[in-house]
């Protein structure tokens, strides 16, 4: 009923279409967050792999917080690329990238994968991934990107945009 009111006052008084591209067009989307937050996985299972053996109490306590902390980051990394996805990405940029889809499927795969297991090499593979997703968004705004060893542990390398060259 309200939606038919709303369309028949649209045809009468004309009113001007609005368009956006996420539910607030604030414009703002940039992947380092999730970047982060794949390079904090890394640590994550780095440091659990560094607990001494047997477990005291102590780091029994110490390893929940990190598998914790490792889940909540590897389900940042999710919920980050998948807003940029769904928000940001139209056809114009999936023409540009057409293995996005799949990129994309591939993160949420692997960042499942690092909350189900503490092997480091599948944290490398989701920040691999991540930096790929990064390096396509930046291309799809027109900026190069360099890449970089990040300047905190584990010292990773990560996709930068070159703002120098916007």
């Amino acid at each position: 009923m309200l939606y038919s009111f709303i369309n028949s006052l649209d045809k009468l008084l004309k009113f001007k279409s609005a368009a956006a591209h996420c539910d607030i067009p604030c414009k703002i989307y940039d992947p380092s967050t999730a970047q982060i937050a794949a390079l904090s996985v890394i640590r994550f299972i780095d440091i659990i792999n560094e607990l001494e053996q047997p477990l005291s109490v102590a780091n029994t306590a110490q390893l929940a917080r990190l598998v914790r902390e490792k889940e909540i980051h590897a389900s940042k990394v999710k919920e980050e690329v998948r807003v940029i996805w769904g928000d940001y990405f139209k056809q114009p940029q999936f023409d540009q990238f057409p293995d996005t889809h799949a990129l994309v499927h591939s993160i949420m795969l692997t960042a499942s994968k690092c909350k189900q297991h503490i092997e480091r090499e599948h944290a490398e593979q989701l920040l691999a991934l991540v930096n790929q997703f990064a390096d396509s968004f930046w291309q799809t705004k027109g900026i190069a990107t360099y890449q970089a060893k990040s300047p905190y542990p584990p010292s990773e390398h990560v996709v930068y945009p070159d703002l120098k060259s916007a």
